[in-house]
């Protein structure tokens, strides 16, 4: 059945303010390794060992870490099936379109991960879009299926890791520390020298994208693309049960696999075991609270305030990326290891509360954002438009 003009408008909006939401929890995660090359290595900076840089640190691990990516994941999968049915709708063929978009991402991914930042997640929506769209012809319950065994996998093999591998043999403090100092250096440096830097940490960041990222990904997607196919976000009032049985569920066990995780760190497997299981209930509560907030008296201009963010989440996305570059790394003004936890978090809020206003400024005005205009035109194998002085 098709969707009443208004109920349209409503589902994007509400898509795309979780979208701008979620910019802000990637955008905090991925600054600390901009600004030191300590949480690349997984190493405490002893420059930075007070009371408040402890509790900085372990509220962001806490809060943020392994959850934001979750929530983008699912976006990906819903937005994955409206294009299904975009391209039914202009009698198009959608594997071709879809599998230039994702060439197009990856692409825009790798450089993302050699120029600007350590670490890229586009390259693995990429490839794994690549599964998704293998599995789109598949079953509800099968998606789910796959959705579960695929944690099953995971609790299996962290779990086992945790009951027959000494990790505490395989980690080097004194060793990590001299790496990360090494690596703050180099992004000191040149240009080389962080392109450099961007290249060594590759593998590092590639095995957790296998192990943990990859599939985990995979998992969220699909469950976003059964969410997509059933309209669970079209028509959102806010009243719905079911976002308040996410929350009631979601944050009890969601903030206590944090404390978990947050007390281990990513250096202890158990911890981590922990975190990967119950982040993505986090994940859903944070979506279901602003859901609810958004549609409330109180927090609807939110959704308003957010969305245009998310509307052009790819171009913030990499905007993110620079900013850190420039304000960080010698190819700027070379802030790299010398801002505090704290610091560093309120440079985050500042970055985003820039991309929120910009944002708001280009979509007034344009239809797409920088990058996703380019992407659009790569995906539909058209000429780039950006939609000027298009209707709103």
């Amino acid at each position: 059945m098709s969707q009443q003009p208004g109920t349209l408008r409503t589902r994007i909006h509400d898509i795309d303010a979780l979208r701008g939401f979620a910019l802000l929890g990637i955008l905090i995660a991925n600054i600390t390794y901009a600004a030191s090359g300590f949480p690349i290595h997984i190493a405490e900076d002893p420059s930075y060992s007070s009371g408040l840089d402890h509790a900085v640190n372990w509220l962001g691990h806490a809060l943020v870490d392994l959850k934001f990516y979750l929530l983008f994941s699912f976006l990906f999968g819903y937005s994955f099936q409206l294009q299904i049915e975009a391209a039914q709708r202009a009698g198009a063929q959608f594997r071709p379109r879809m599998l230039r978009r994702l060439g197009g991402l990856f692409i825009i991914g790798a450089l993302h991960a050699i120029f600007l930042i350590t670490g890229d997640i586009l390259t693995v929506y990429a490839l794994i879009g690549l599964v998704l769209l293998a599995m789109r012809g598949v079953r509800d319950k099968t998606a789910l299926i796959v959705a579960a065994g695929i944690y099953g996998y995971l609790f299996v093999t962290l779990g086992s890791t945790v009951l027959f591998l000494d990790t505490s043999a395989l980690l080097d403090p004194a060793g990590a520390v001299a790496a990360a100092q090494q690596t703050t250096m180099n992004l000191g440096g040149s240009f080389g020298d962080v392109i450099g830097e961007h290249l060594r940490a590759l593998p590092t960041f590639g095995l957790a994208q296998v192990t943990v990222q990859g599939p985990t990904t995979l998992a969220v997607m699909l469950l976003g693309m059964v969410a997509g196919r059933r309209r669970l976000l079209a028509g959102v009032t806010g009243q719905e049960p079911v976002l308040r049985k996410l929350q009631l569920v979601g944050f009890p066990i969601g903030l206590l696999g944090s404390v978990v995780y947050a007390a281990g760190g990513n250096g202890s497997t158990i911890s981590v075991l922990v975190g990967v299981m119950t982040a993505p209930l986090l994940s859903a509560a944070y979506a279901a609270t602003l859901l609810r907030l958004m549609h409330s008296d109180a927090g609807r201009s939110l959704g308003s305030l957010l969305a245009p963010a998310g509307r052009m989440a790819l171009s913030n996305y990499l905007g993110q990326s620079l900013a850190t570059l420039l304000i960080f790394t010698g190819v700027g003004l070379g802030m790299v290891g010398q801002v505090s936890p704290l610091e560093t978090f309120t440079f985050a809020i500042a970055i985003y509360a820039a991309q929120v206003a910009i944002s708001h400024w280009w979509m007034a005005r344009c239809t797409y954002g920088p990058v996703e205009g380019v992407l659009r035109a790569v995906t539909n194998a058209t000429p780039p438009t950006w939609g000027y002085g298009a209707p709103r």
